[in-house]
């Protein structure tokens, strides 16, 4: 049985997930970000159980189809975002097709129908999130920024930044907000 969760959004979540599975009882065949297996069977009293202790750690199981689907999007672009090195730039609607093997206009329909924003809009928001933590630790510059999260340059980031931020990147370094969002926060930008 394949458990589908909302908001399992790091290793830190999934380790979560995989202590509670064994306070449960449940052996895993597979844990990735969103998702659980196991071979056993879960009583609906279990299932309950899970399903209130999930959304009590700030996780939620997803019944739908649309929202796993959706979820799967959403971990599929923090998970793409975070990696430490990309190879190349990515074309995202090919990305997200062949990661998910499916098409994307049906991908991109069902997101803007459950999240009411699109995959492009959230995917900016997810960036913006990783220079605002990146702009925290004050350890890469604004070119090297850049450069990780391929933007064609460094002005394009700026404007990017200042779009869904209000904020130049420095300006956001100087300021004492300074706030970042939970990944699982992060929608998108107005």
């Amino acid at each position: 049985m394949t458990l589908h969760i909302k908001n399992m959004v790091c290793n830190r979540c999934i380790m979560v997930v995989q202590e509670h599975m064994n306070k449960w009882g449940l052996p895993v065949a597979h844990i990735a970000l969103g998702e659980v297996s196991t071979p056993a069977s879960i009583s609906p009293n279990l299932l309950s159980t899970i399903r209130k202790e999930l959304e009590e750690l700030g996780f939620g199981l997803i019944d739908d189809k649309r929202q796993q689907t959706v979820e799967r999007i959403k971990n599929a672009i923090i998970e793409l975002i975070y990696q430490k090195e990309l190879s190349q730039r990515i074309n995202l609607s090919n990305w997200l097709s062949e990661h998910l093997n499916q098409d994307y206009a049906h991908l991109s329909a069902w997101f803007s129908e459950v999240e009411s924003t699109t995959i492009e809009k959230f995917f900016i928001a997810q960036k913006i999130e990783r220079v605002k933590e990146l702009l925290h630790y004050e350890e890469l510059t604004l070119t090297q920024i850049a450069d990780q999260l391929h933007y064609s340059s460094v002005a394009y980031l700026s404007n990017q930044f200042k779009k869904v931020t209000g904020l130049s990147p420095s300006q956001y370094k100087q300021s004492a907000i300074n706030a970042r969002m939970p990944l699982d926060a992060v929608k998108s930008y107005k």
